[in-house]
């Protein structure tokens, strides 16, 4: 798990890597409408990059719960022209997140080089084609159901043990449409399907999902546990509690970040990495 391979790129997961958040949406929980413009989502990526960002992360369709989803042509005409834009003007991996296999391919053609499913290759029997033809790498995540009813689905028998079949479900699918393993990560999805109670449980047990053989993604930034957590209702004013997860991350072996704060959570990360590295065996 010493790296990550994309289409034309390979990120150092021998250290934690930081993945920003950009989403060109209206109706995003934090930032939604704030960087819908190419140029503004231009800047937002280049203050991230100089923040210390791996790879960003670009999303046109608003995933938090209770959101709508929104047509192809809409999402392909809110992502394609930022990611064109990013991939001439910046130097780092970008990452496409959607759940339609269609706007993946035509973000790789505008120069992506990852495809971060929220369904685990779930929604879109496309996707996992997708990624082997044009070499993408995947991140395959956890979820209860479509994000309009996923909050309706949050009972579960055995939460860890039935987020690790259906991730491990995920894998095989994509190895059997031709995606090389070297190229596919993990997220357990947090806040996705769960109650406060199993967004904590995944956290105390997040080793349990290196049993996977693959790099662990953790997304917790700025999330509504959080804000309960501490009764903060804006999402902007959770920076400390998400980078606290984010130091339990490094010290679980989680090896990906998907944040809004670059620059405060690749700094808690590295500190957190210092105290406890990563195990040089995997």
């Amino acid at each position: 798990m010493h790296s990550l391979t994309g289409r034309s790129c390979r990120l150092d997961l021998r250290r934690p890597c930081i993945m920003g958040i950009l989403n060109v949406t209206p109706d995003s929980f934090s930032d939604g409408g704030r960087f819908l413009a190419p140029r503004a989502a231009l800047e937002q990526a280049r203050l991230m990059v100089a923040e210390g960002a791996d790879v960003l992360d670009v999303g046109g369709e608003s995933t938090r719960p209770g959101s709508q989803g929104v047509s192809e042509e809409e999402e392909l005409a809110r992502v394609v022209p930022v990611i064109e834009l990013l991939a001439r003007e910046l130097p780092v991996p970008l990452s496409i997140d959607t759940t339609k296999s269609r706007v993946a391919r035509a973000a790789m053609v505008a120069g992506a080089h990852f495809i971060n499913d929220i369904s685990g290759l779930r929604f879109d029997p496309g996707m996992a084609r997708v990624a082997a033809e044009t070499g993408a790498g995947l991140f395959l995540m956890h979820t209860s159901h479509r994000p309009e009813r996923m909050q309706a689905h949050v009972d579960y028998q055995d939460l860890i043990g039935e987020i690790l079949d259906y991730l491990r479900q995920g894998m095989e699918d994509a190895l059997a449409a031709g995606v090389e393993v070297d190229k596919i990560a993990v997220d357990p999805g947090i806040g996705f399907g769960k109650t406060q109670e199993g967004n904590l449980e995944i956290l105390r047990r997040l080793p349990e999902f290196l049993r996977l053989g693959r790099p662990v993604l953790l997304g917790t930034s700025r999330k509504s546990f959080l804000g309960a957590i501490l009764d903060q209702p804006d999402p902007r004013q959770r920076l400390y509690p998400t980078l606290a997860t984010v130091a339990l991350g490094v010290a679980a072996g989680v090896r990906i970040f998907r944040v809004h704060d670059v620059g405060p959570a690749r700094e808690v990360a590295l500190t957190a990495f210092a105290v406890h590295p990563y195990d040089s065996s995997n």
